[in-house]
């Protein structure tokens, strides 16, 4: 099989390279997550990629390749979709803080990313520290939903041959199209989903609004804090909100101008256990939740509710994980294979960096 034919147009170089239509795009994806592709191959379109850059249909069809491997959830209400594929490299992560705070609000919030990074502090992480392990099926979300709590899928879990490909990072020292796809995956069905994602650089802001806009997504787009999806806690971020594809302006707000002149209280380190302490601080009222932050809440509360009052679209089947019965448990996180370039071991000490 292999994925030759397509890394010969994508593999020209920033000026050379040509894009691949939507159905290039997708069955080349496709052939990386069945296995297809040989480890050169997969090394090939991830630094391919890395150098030209994707386009929108090539977002459309890798992101269809991936959710058509990907585990899906049931649920009758709408549900807020977080990724969080970055963690803490300087400031403390607070995706677990905003999954929380929404919960407390009664908001269905689902959580999805790796469980650990070397040279990072992920959400799995400090989520657990604060009590909260991941799902192991599709009983334990609507477990956590019921007790408002956020619900936790590795991505692991959620589509193996995925987190495969995001592993290939350990190997080739950079993010891959991978990275940029699991950032807008819908993992629900039966209710509409907002999917929170962040971007780095501008133009590619740009670009994941068209992609917005172009599939009639609900989506909250923003400049995240070191690419996760929480607004930064010193400075108000651009957040704009889209409702089936429409720019809402009243769930949207415009980034801070000037200087910063309140720095909020944060925790002076960022390791789990400390950042679990402060998230708990926030939710008990000890401390006030950064003003970004709060205002975020405010903004994905209000989408949400837009949501609630808007008819149920049509979803895909429910693909969700088996309920855990004697005999028939799901395979443990820890005993999911990997292979050979796609599941390099988890010893890199520096960062790459963020899309």
């Amino acid at each position: 099989m292999g994925i030759a034919k397509y890394i010969k147009e994508i593999g020209r170089g920033a000026a050379g390279a040509r894009s691949l239509a939507l159905e290039q795009a997708e069955d080349l994806m496709a052939t990386v997550l069945d296995g297809g592709a040989s480890d050169l191959e997969v090394g090939a379109f991830a630094l391919a990629m890395r150098v030209k850059g994707e386009t929108l249909d090539e977002i459309v069809g890798f992101l269809r390749a991936v959710e058509a491997r990907c585990l899906v959830f049931e649920s009758e209400r709408p549900v807020v979709v977080l990724p969080t594929y970055n963690g803490a490299r300087r400031l403390p992560n607070l995706t677990p803080l905003l999954a929380m705070l929404l919960a407390q609000q009664g908001a269905r919030v689902f959580v999805h990313g790796p469980l650990q990074d070397p040279a990072r502090v992920t959400s799995a992480e400090i989520l657990r520290d604060f009590g909260l392990p991941p799902a192991q099926n599709s009983a334990d979300v609507a477990r956590a939903w019921a007790r408002r709590e956020p619900a936790f899928v590795p991505t692991a879990l959620l589509c193996p041959p995925l987190q495969r490909l995001l592993d290939v990072r350990w190997s080739v020292g950079l993010r891959n199209s991978g990275h940029t796809v699991a950032k807008l995956i819908g993992p629900c069905t039966g209710a509409r989903m907002l999917r929170v994602s962040s971007y780095t650089h501008p133009e590619f802001g740009r670009l994941m609004g068209e992609w917005a806009a172009r599939e009639g997504a609900d989506a909250m787009l923003l400049r995240g804090t070191e690419g996760e999806v929480v607004a930064d806690p010193r400075r108000q971020p651009r957040i704009d909100t889209w409702i089936g594809g429409q720019l809402r302006p009243e769930w949207s707000i415009a980034a801070q101008e000037g200087s910063v002149t309140d720095l909020p209280l944060l925790p002076r380190e960022i390791d789990a256990a400390t950042t679990a302490l402060y998230i708990q601080s926030v939710l008990s009222g000890e401390k006030p939740a950064p003003a970004p932050l709060a205002r975020q809440v405010q903004l994905v509360l209000g989408a949400l509710a837009a949501l609630e009052a808007s008819p149920q679209p049509e979803g895909r089947p429910a693909r969700a994980l088996p309920t855990a019965e004697p005999g028939l448990g799901i395979t443990p996180i820890s005993d999911i294979e990997s292979s050979s370039l796609l599941a390099m071991p988890l010893h890199a000490t520096s960062a790459p960096p963020d899309r």
